[in-house]
């Protein structure tokens, strides 16, 4: 079998489920106002847990490497300021402009990423994926929402407006069943059997609730916002949006991480989890903030949407390049 088809292999379940998911919302299997509850379990039940046992067995320095942070804060910001100038050169407002950069800088780490990139690369991987996860959700999440509301409220504003993401982050079950996690771990604390038991089953179900949930959270988004929409006519930078999340991310992160691998700051076996994760399609929950904070939502579900349909070739291919060793050779002495 050739390493393109056992990618394939791997991934296409993973897909499936998601186009499950799709499917079932959209001929109304679920019902659409089942999407919410389903969400619900899986954002504050289910990937809690599932990342408090990740959170567990990973060292502590692996999920809060400074070079890591580094890394992918400043390919994120990159990509925040090429994707938010773009459309503000196409005439977009504010709020349109921060949630088309959000969608384009933030993978679906936590509800695809941290299980799919476990089947590809094993247990070594998850730490550098939660990791990402926790920036994603506490910084740049928060610079998207303040930098929506600058044209709306001044410069003041946009401050008030990224404290109050910042607020809404330390209300997110998943930084904290990370962090949780992770110190139980340092201090080889254990469960209650009982307790662990639960915790186990309810992780074991954050997997493919997870996926099936993205895709009806997506046919719901489509289906909600399936009419006229004038303003993602005049933009017309779904293909941009999609292009830059999909290959823009993940070669700057291949670029700048193979830079820190050169220098001996990062281990080649820690750049290839991050390159998928920047590979993963754009996060489903940015079409909840996009709706919350006056962006076009029907331009932000349609990125999302092409980016989790495309992603199934351009991830698939990108992982076959270098899945089962490293991307780059460390230099000498490392």
């Amino acid at each position: 079998m050739s390493a393109l088809a056992h990618i394939f292999a791997v991934t296409l379940p993973f897909f499936a489920l998601v186009l499950c998911g799709y499917a079932a919302a959209r001929s109304r299997l679920l019902p659409l106002e089942a999407v919410a509850g389903l969400n619900m379990f899986v954002l504050y039940f289910a990937l809690p847990c599932m990342l408090y046992r990740f959170g567990n067995s990973t060292p502590i320095g692996q999920l809060f490497d400074p070079v890591i942070c580094l890394l992918w804060l400043g390919v994120a910001s990159l990509i925040v300021a090429w994707a938010a100038w773009l459309a503000r050169t196409r005439g977009a407002s504010w709020p349109d402009a921060a949630m088309g950069a959000l969608v384009a800088a933030f993978p679906n780490s936590g509800f695809m990423g941290v299980p799919l990139i476990l089947a590809l690369l094993g247990q070594s991987a998850v730490g550098p994926v939660m990791s990402t996860l926790l920036i994603d959700l506490a910084v740049t999440t928060s610079i998207c929402i303040g930098l929506s509301q600058w044209g709306v409220a001044g410069e003041s504003g946009a401050l008030k407006a990224a404290g109050r993401a910042f607020k809404r982050v330390l209300r997110n079950p998943m930084p904290w069943a990370i962090f949780l996690g992770a110190i139980s771990g340092g201090l080889e604390f254990r469960l209650w059997q009982p307790v662990s038991q639960t915790v186990n089953l309810l992780g074991d179900a954050a997997s493919p609730v997870a996926l099936f949930t993205i895709g009806a959270v997506l046919a719901r988004s489509q289906m909600l916002t399936n009419q006229g929409d004038l303003q993602t006519r005049q933009l017309k930078d779904v293909g941009w949006m999609v292009a830059s999340k999909l290959l823009v991310h993940p070669l700057l992160i291949l670029g700048l991480g193979t830079a820190a691998v050169r220098a001996g700051a990062l281990s080649p076996e820690i750049l290839a989890p991050l390159v998928l994760t920047a590979a993963l399609p754009s996060a489903s929950n940015v079409s909840l903030l996009a709706e919350r904070f006056g962006a076009n939502n029907g331009r932000i579900a349609r990125i999302i949407l092409w980016s989790t349909c495309v992603a199934f070739l351009t991830f698939s291919a990108i992982s076959s390049v270098y899945v089962g060793r490293p991307i780059i050779e460390a230099p000498p002495g490392n």
